[in-house]
C-alpha cells in the first residue's frame, strides 16, 4: 500500500472516532504516518489540555485505528493546539 492510500485509509478510521471526540469539545489532527507504522496525531481543543487524554489516545483512537488500519502499530500525540 502506498503512503497517500494508508493516509486515506488512517484518515477514514479517524472519522470513526471523531464524533465522540466533538461531543465533548475536542478533535483530532491526523499529522503524519511513518514508515514503520506509527500513526502521529495532534489532539485539539479539550482534548489537547484533558488529562484523560492518554486513555482516550489509547482505549479510543489507538484502537480503532490497529484494528481498521492493516500496517498501523502504534499512535502517538505531537503537541497539542
Amino acid at each position: 500500500m502506498d503512503d497517500e492510500a494508508l493516509m486515506d485509509r488512517v484518515r477514514r478510521a479517524l472519522e470513526i472516532v471523531r464524533p465522540y471526540l466533538q461531543a465533548d469539545g475536542g478533535d483530532v489532527e491526523l499529522l503524519r504516518v511513518t514508515a514503520d507504522g506509527v500513526v502521529q496525531i495532534r489532539l485539539t481543543g479539550t482534548c489537547g489540555v484533558c488529562p484523560l487524554s492518554p486513555m482516550t489516545l489509547r482505549a479510543g483512537i489507538e484502537r480503532a485505528l490497529v484494528a481498521e488500519v492493516p500496517g498501523v502499530k502504534r499512535v502517538e500525540a505531537v503537541g497539542v493546539r
